[in-house]
């Protein structure tokens, strides 16, 4: 049924939500029976790009010349690097770095998230190795005392990655314990549940399927509402001098 234009997606200068009636999908170079929603980039002002890839059975992600993170929503993709293989189920990742040779293909249908970022090297730190692992073996721990809210590192805490990725849990009520605003941007994908995003000075219900995007310094604030958890997997940017504002360059050298 035709929506009359009404949507909950919204774009401003220093955020962006996208809802799934307005997603698009396309085909990225190197796909084979597989599609892509893009939801942030560069052409957002992003130094990232995320989008979700729907992988048909036999469907094949391309390739990419930055380093590459990839989380399994539903299905069961096979991961071919480093002359071994390993499969990736519902809520397994992997991160991929940059130049590594892989191929990425689904043994059913299946929904992945995908998150690229150009490295940014430091003098005398090696760059970080491939991980794959499952959201279900990393161990959470509360955000501050607030044990209603946990959250878990997918990527290890390590100066070597210049970006994270987390899983956030928050039980009905909870809430992030202030607004915040900082140089990191955040790419967020909405798992389960739902609530409340302040976003500038903007108030959105969001529930499970919307994205956001989250420019340096926007304001930010969360609260879970509902009778079920709120879950939500976020990137940052981290570890990285701020004057490397160019990615692959780093200006403390």
């Amino acid at each position: 049924m035709h929506n009359l234009g009404q949507t909950r997606s919204a774009q401003k200068d220093n955020h962006v939500l996208l809802t799934p009636d307005t997603f698009v999908r396309t085909v990225l170079p190197g796909m084979n029976g597989c599609t892509a929603v893009v939801h942030t980039g560069p052409a957002m002002g992003a130094k990232f790009t995320e989008y979700t890839a729907a992988f048909e059975d036999g469907g094949e992600l391309g390739q990419t010349s930055a380093q590459r993170f990839i989380y399994v929503l539903n299905g069961e993709l096979k991961l071919e690097a480093d002359g071994s293989e390993a499969d990736l189920n519902d809520r397994g990742y992997a991160y991929l770095p940059q130049g590594l040779p892989h191929r990425v293909t689904a043994t059913r249908v299946s929904l992945a998230t995908v998150i690229e970022k150009t490295y940014q090297p430091l003098p005398s730190i090696e760059p970080p190795s491939a991980i794959v692992s499952s959201e279900d073996a990393v161990s959470s721990q509360a955000l501050g005392d607030d044990s209603s809210l946990r959250v878990k590192l997918l990527l290890p805490d390590l100066m070597q990655f210049d970006f994270a990725v987390n899983s956030m849990v928050y039980q009905p009520g909870a809430s992030l314990s202030q607004v915040e605003m900082h140089i990191m941007e955040h790419g967020l994908l909405m798992l389960e549940g739902g609530g409340i995003y302040r976003l500038g000075d903007s108030w959105y219900p969001v529930t499970a399927g919307d994205f956001i995007w989250m420019a340096p310094w926007c304001p930010q604030w969360f609260g879970a509402i509902g009778k079920v958890p709120a879950k939500y997997l976020i990137y940052k940017d981290a570890n990285r001098y701020p004057l490397s504002a160019t990615p692959g360059t780093d200006s403390s050298r």
